[in-house]
């Protein structure tokens, strides 16, 4: 919702710029474990404006062509050396991610009455590059007209894969006072206060081999314990806070021989810690009651992973409202909302990096006919340098 029109920060070349630079990162493919290009690109357009950019050793850490990328410009007059906290040295990180879901066509960006969307059958890539030609435009803007705050621009990888690239960073790299993210698909104004913790639940269920014809009776199926596993389990949306969801389900060689494999994915979200350990704690124990049925009986291994945790932020919190008056003052009305996904802002939170996500205006993330408008992406942008803004007004001892 917005409170009404307030004057762009950016002129008609700029905005012409992002949109250009928006459709031009959408055309270069980057699902996850290959965000080489993508990057090359993001480094080359900060490189002409003068800015350096360091590459991180996260890639073959997480299973990436590319590392994280984290780039520093200064405020007008300082200095990369300068300290955070010095006379007028207030320090923000913006952080987006390089890399998109798997393409389901090639990219090609159009504008259909106001949005770019898609030409062909697939997703856009609006999720994250929205966000990432938002922080290149930031740049150029800093860059030619000053700012009075240090600029420091994080890309990530792998966000896709459990926010595998910002688990992985250093952030003792960082000197940010705070950071944002824009990285959460519903209107721009939505602050995300809270996330859930999630984790992943892998079963690897193992019978024996037979005939499916002549010794039926000698085989024990993988795949007849596995999916009583899952027709026991309770999924979907179990409360206001927790969902889970079998994802995935393989296993067998052929349809004459009674299953050896079978192996399922599972996850459990839940803005509850406690909640959430209770419920990969039912799902373990429904994986191994029906693996020690009498028609089955497949021994079964089980992984669990707590792939990142959940977090709360309070109304008082300075990252919060300085969030809060940014999105005022470009018009928007901020709206605190709790979210069943996870972003970059939650691994950057578990390291200590007070950090908040902030909706980008994109819709239909991860979908074919994913899409966000050209007024949402200029908005974010307007956002994005009202936080610059509002972070240099705050007063002393404010954090």
């Amino acid at each position: 919702m917005t409170l009404g029109a307030a004057p762009s920060r950016v002129g008609e070349l700029e905005r012409r710029h992002l949109g250009g630079t928006f459709a031009e990162l959408c055309r270069i493919p980057s699902p996850s474990g290959h965000e080489r290009r993508c990057g090359d690109r993001v480094r080359a357009e900060l490189a002409a404006l003068g800015v350096d950019v360091e590459e991180d050793g996260t890639g073959p850490i997480v299973g990436s062509d590319c590392g994280n990328l984290l780039a520093r410009v200064p405020a007008s007059g300082g200095s990369p050396e300068r300290a955070a906290g010095e006379a007028g040295g207030r320090s923000v990180l913006l952080c987006a991610h390089l890399d998109t879901v798997p393409l389901q066509a090639p990219v090609e960006p159009v504008i259909v009455e106001g949005g770019w969307e898609n030409a062909n059958d697939g997703i856009l890539g609006a999720d994250n590059k929205a966000a990432v030609a938002v922080l290149l435009a930031v740049a150029r803007h800093v860059r030619r007209e000053g700012s009075e705050v240090d600029l420091e621009l994080l890309f990530t990888v792998g966000e896709e894969t459990s926010l595998a690239g910002a688990r992985a960073f250093d952030v003792s790299r960082l000197t940010g006072d705070f950071a944002y993210v824009f990285d959460h698909a519903s209107p721009i104004g939505e602050v995300i206060v809270s996330s859930p913790t999630h984790f992943r639940v892998q079963a690897d269920f193992i019978g024996s081999a037979a005939h499916a014809g002549i010794r039926p009776e000698e085989g024990r199926s993988a795949i007849l314990s596995a999916s009583r596993a899952v027709a026991s389990m309770r999924l979907g949306r179990l409360d206001e806070a927790s969902t889970a969801n079998v994802g995935t389900i393989e296993g067998g060689t052929a349809m004459n021989v009674v299953p050896e494999r079978c192996s399922l994915v599972a996850e459990v979200r839940s803005l509850e810690d406690d909640r959430a350990e209770a419920l990969v704690a039912e799902i373990v124990d429904r994986v191994h009651e029906a693996a020690n049925m009498p028609d089955c009986d497949c021994d079964v291994e089980v992984i669990v992973e707590r792939t990142f945790s959940g977090y709360r932020l309070g109304a008082t919190t300075p990252a919060v409202r300085v969030a809060e008056d940014a999105l005022r003052a470009c018009g928007y009305t901020p709206t605190r909302v709790s979210s069943g996904g996870a972003s970059d802002a939650n691994a950057l939170l578990a390291q200590g990096l007070t950090t908040v996500n902030l909706a980008n205006g994109t819709e239909r993330n991860h979908e074919p006919g994913e899409r966000v408008s050209v007024a949402a992406l200029e908005g974010m942008l307007d956002v994005a340098l009202a936080l610059l803004e509002q972070v240099a007004a705050l007063p002393a001892g404010a954090l």
